[in-house]
């Protein structure tokens, strides 16, 4: 079989035995390193993509993704959106709301919250996160609620029970001062989405918030769009807007806590690739003891005919062979680590979540295959320099005391 003369003697040097088994150490070594730090990156980089899908499917699953309204938050409703939203909603048709900050009282306590008045479906977002009560319970005129778990915890309130929604944007003027609109509302339900959006959301009819806040009865606060992306809101918020409507989007509530995410994923992939790069660059002292022990026969290889780009092709086989190597078993081991995590710390008796949980695990292919590549760029380029050093090796010099 035909093999390119440079890459031939590149992998028998990398097979054939070395006298310096010191150096041989350190290139082992240094694939052990690659290898290392690939599996690490891969794993976490894993781990943080199922935080970070968690994170949109339970926070932003529930809350408002973007809300198109016009001037004021006093929308006028039509029968069907208009077609502008609809070509923006690609997830599903776009859907009244009215939304609001609010006071929420009971009994005993006093906490404030962001009140969401929808019209319910059986499909809504917040039905798969119910954990008492039917989303069929939301009629016009009943006014009922649904509040989330650690509110509900936080109220001392249980579902029948009744609570005090006040929404000071819709205050009036009275003989005893400027009073806040306000109405007595039962409990009908509640949910849990794992977040901190269970402390602070509160659900009802659509008629009932927009009677809340003395709207009309053909006055929204504006339409909900849903993506199935929610991240697509950074595009989508550009895009030009007819006059009198602007656009609001979660990134107002919660684009800090995803920014941290973002950030906290991008450090922990730096601090891991700094891992794989000194691996790679301990290739680079590997290398050159190689190149040193190698001395005379890249002598005899010149003197047979081979040019300084053929030398210098040897020797980057050589060495970029332990990145190659190094990081396709970090990134199979990785991916096998990320797949079995649960599993293994389970068996070894680890459990982060004291109600049971999982780790939330996202493997994401592309993201491997890029990791993949780039440690072995990292591992190509340094080989640059020792393979370099061998390819200016001049024959009468490296023979004269042979």
């Amino acid at each position: 079989m035909f093999h390119p003369i440079s890459i031939f003697i590149g992998l028998r040097y990398l097979r054939g035995r070395s006298g310096d088994r010191f150096s041989r150490f350190v290139s082992y070594m240094s694939t052990a390193g690659i290898t290392i730090g690939v599996m690490s990156l891969v794993t976490v980089l894993s781990v943080m993509n199922g935080f970070e899908s968690q994170l949109k499917s339970r926070i932003l699953g529930v809350l408002p993704q973007a809300v198109v309204s016009q001037d004021y938050d006093k929308t006028a409703r039509t029968k069907t959106p208009p077609e502008f939203i609809r070509q923006l909603s690609t997830s599903r048709p776009p859907e009244p709301i009215v939304h609001s900050d609010a006071v929420i009282q009971s009994s005993s306590e006093l906490s404030a919250g962001m009140m969401i008045g929808i019209e319910p479906q059986e499909n809504d977002p917040i039905a798969r996160y119910l954990v008492g009560g039917s989303i069929k319970k939301l009629k016009a005129g009943s006014y009922r609620v649904f509040l989330g778990q650690s509110l509900a915890r936080q109220m001392n309130v249980k579902i029948g029970d009744k609570v005090r929604l006040m929404v000071t944007s819709a205050s009036q003027y009275t003989p005893f001062g400027r009073i806040p609109s306000q109405r007595n509302f039962r409990v009908a339900g509640l949910f849990n989405t794992g977040s901190d959006v269970d402390s602070q959301l509160i659900i009802t009819h659509l008629a009932d918030a927009g009677r809340l806040l003395h709207y009309s009865a053909d006055t929204i606060s504006g339409w909900r769009l849903f993506f199935d992306d929610p991240f697509v809101v950074g595009e989508l918020s550009h895009h030009a807007l007819p006059p009198g409507w602007h656009w609001s989007d979660w990134r107002a509530q919660r684009g800090e806590l995803f920014q941290a995410v973002g950030m906290e994923k991008n450090m922990m992939g730096l601090m891991l690739g700094l891992i794989v790069g000194v691996a790679a660059f301990n290739i680079i002292s590997a290398l050159i003891m190689v190149v040193m022990e190698k001395q005379p026969e890249v002598a005899i290889l010149k003197t047979q005919g081979m040019t300084d780009r053929q030398i210098l092709a040897i020797f980057m086989v050589q060495g970029a062979s332990s990145g190659v190597i190094g990081a396709l078993v970090g990134g199979s081991l990785g991916i096998l680590l990320a797949d079995n995590l649960n599993t293994i710390l389970h068996a070894v008796g680890v459990d982060l979540y004291s109600l049971g949980g999982s780790l939330p695990v996202v493997i994401n292919s592309w993201q491997i295959v890029v990791v993949i590549i780039l440690a072995i760029a990292l591992s190509l380029l340094a080989t640059l320099f020792p393979s370099f050093r061998a390819s200016t090796v001049k024959p009468a010099e490296a023979l004269r005391y042979e």
